[in-house]
């Protein structure tokens, strides 16, 4: 892994049945859930930082803090971002954010969803995986 802070990745999902707040077991409305979005813009810094992962590392996902600022219903595109914006060794720190897409018609396009920032740390998968088999 290197000291890059200008990996970005943007995913696209859709919210089905299965991401609503009633699915997920955080609230009794048929919106995207906000378990689901933050593991929408998980995968998203996942996504950013595998391009420069050494074979062998991972990341894992350290802190997080998010603001869920708009609904989505169903059916609406959500677009999750991440950037890294810090690196200190392992430690990357990500810009988090979701949008509707502005090209579908559900959701009020371009309405932001979500910001907030992840923090991740690389590790060698192996050996994070051995700590907790007790090898």
């Amino acid at each position: 892994m290197t000291d890059r802070t200008d990996l970005t990745a943007t995913l696209r999902f859709t919210v089905g049945d299965e991401d609503t707040a009633v699915a997920v077991g955080s609230g009794d409305l048929p919106v995207l859930g906000t378990p689901r979005l933050l593991a929408w813009l998980e995968a998203a810094t996942c996504a950013a930082l595998t391009p420069d992962l050494r074979e062998g590392e991972t990341s894992v996902g350290t802190r997080v803090e998010l603001e869920h600022q708009a609904p989505s219903p169903l059916g609406a595109v959500v677009e999750a971002s991440a950037s890294v914006t810090h690196v200190d060794g392992r430690l990357h720190r990500l810009t988090v954010s979701a949008r509707h897409a502005s090209d579908t018609p559900q959701g009020r396009p371009g309405k932001v969803v979500a910001t907030g920032e992840v923090t991740r740390v690389v590790v060698d998968a192996e050996r994070f995986m051995g700590r907790l088999s007790g090898s």
